[in-house]
């Protein structure tokens, strides 16, 4: 099996990769929706951020040639109980037809401001 690193273009510079190609499966290192990528403001509110996140997934899966009806699996995690329901309305409408398989874990999240991060897994052959 193959192992390919994906960089994408003006990720922020972190100890991991944003993605790696493996065989016909993409894994996507979690995604933060805390942070504008173009002006570098913080967003806030879940909604801004849960499609931040989403727009970041979809961004990275593009540079792999892949999109997000290729996704299978993903996992979502929240600061904030609370959150889930927004989360979840704004979730929908980026996989209308085909929802990937989800966990959702309530957490601590390392990056202050940040209210919700997402990974997920493509299955692009």
């Amino acid at each position: 099996m193959s192992k390919h690193v994906l960089n994408v273009p003006n990720a922020p510079e972190y100890p991991f990769s944003p993605a790696i190609k493996a065989g016909d499966y993409i894994f996507v290192s979690g995604q933060g929706g805390f942070q504008d990528p173009e002006t570098g403001e913080t967003i806030k509110g879940i909604e801004a951020q849960t499609k931040q996140c989403l727009q970041n997934m979809k961004q990275v899966l593009e540079v792999a040639g892949s999109s997000l009806e290729d996704v299978v699996k993903v996992t979502v995690f929240l600061g904030n109980v609370a959150d889930y329901a927004k989360m979840n309305d704004v979730y929908q409408t980026y996989f209308p037809k085909y929802q990937p398989a989800r966990s959702t874990a309530v957490t601590g999240l390392v990056i202050p401001n940040m209210l919700i991060e997402m990974e997920c897994i493509a299955y692009s052959p």
